[in-house]
């Protein structure tokens, strides 16, 4: 049996759908989600793909979740397993290139708890601010060498481990290794 791939969904029509159901013109649009006019001409016309950050920008601009716009929402009643194809599953990548971010978690957990797949070339770190206090992160290595700094406190770690955290101060996630570090990351509010 062989698996159909299935196209990337509709963004550009399901976007201009939902803002002119909320009779929003696009300048209205580009000043309540901060991207400008003529990005959000070319994502309506789908002749540009949006970036994670900037579907954010459209979700919350709209009052809706990513699911609604991207129509993956399920009626649980009609569907008990919710399929997630690898094209939706949003990315993001961190300023240099060299880290990846892969959100695994419903739109609907944000806030609760996140879950992601990490990548990190060698030699690279993902740095990140303080979340909100209580914060922690949990880090499970799948492959490759890590060091976490959390504050002051440092430690090294191999595939197969995890790492518990406190994230509601700066810290940081590096590759000491030299192959790519293959991680999963579950952020946990306080």
């Amino acid at each position: 049996m062989t698996d159909k791939l299935k196209k990337p969904p509709e963004i550009g029509s399901r976007l201009q759908a939902l803002r002119k159901q909320q009779g929003l013109s696009l300048d209205d649009m580009a000043v309540r989600s901060k991207i400008s006019r003529s990005m959000l001409s070319q994502v309506e016309r789908g002749l540009a793909n949006p970036t994670f950050a900037t579907l954010w920008a459209l979700t919350q601009a709209l009052g809706i979740d990513i699911a609604t716009l991207i129509g993956e929402a399920a009626d649980e009643s009609e569907q008990a397993i919710e399929l997630v194809e690898a094209h939706n599953i949003p990315r993001i990548h961190s300023a240099d290139g060299h880290c990846l971010l892969q959100i695994l978690s419903p739109p609907e957990t944000t806030g609760d708890v996140e879950w992601y797949r990490l990548e990190i070339e060698p030699g690279a770190s993902l740095t990140s601010q303080p979340h909100a206090a209580g914060a922690r992160e949990h880090l499970t290595l799948l492959a490759g060498e890590a060091l976490v700094i959390s504050s002051e406190a440092q430690q090294k770690a191999a595939a197969g481990s995890t790492l518990r955290y406190r994230a509601d101060v700066p810290h940081s996630i590096s590759n000491t290794g030299t192959g790519k570090l293959e991680a999963l990351l579950v952020v946990i509010p306080g």
